[in-house]
């Protein structure tokens, strides 16, 4: 299980430029009251909040008048658990299971030309001439 969480680990790195590091903390703001909320490792990377290794982590500064919220942060990474690997499992044997047309294809009929319109045709396009 061990090398699950180092590949885990792996894949999301701190966001603080030129780093390499494996992230531990997330950080968020919430501007409406000026502050900045650091905490575990959220377990999905979201758009909004800053991955940062131990390093920039305990380095943090914010702007003057900002406060700083830290949440606990565990003293050992957490090993994935039952649930996780089960997870893990039904998503790879859905994925195994899906037929190999792709979503973006299925329903969509083949276009026609508009009935009476005359164009020059050049691979999968048509040029339309206006109609006068």
């Amino acid at each position: 299980m061990a090398l699950i969480w180092d590949v885990v680990g792996a894949i999301r790195q701190c966001s603080r430029s030129a780093c390499r590091q494996s992230a531990v903390a997330t950080l968020t703001y919430v501007y409406a009251e000026s502050t900045a909320v650091l905490g575990p490792l959220a377990t999905f990377a979201e758009p909004h909040a800053y991955d940062l290794c131990s390093q920039h982590a305990e380095s943090l500064t914010v702007p003057r008048g900002w406060e700083v919220l830290r949440l606990a942060m565990p003293t050992t990474p957490q090993e994935p658990g039952p649930d996780d690997l089960l997870a893990l499992a039904n998503a790879v044997r859905e994925a195994a299971s899906a037929p190999a047309e792709t979503p973006a294809r299925q329903g969509h009929a083949q276009m026609e030309p508009p009935v009476g319109t005359e164009g020059t045709r050049r691979g999968h396009l048509r040029i339309l001439r206006e109609p006068s």
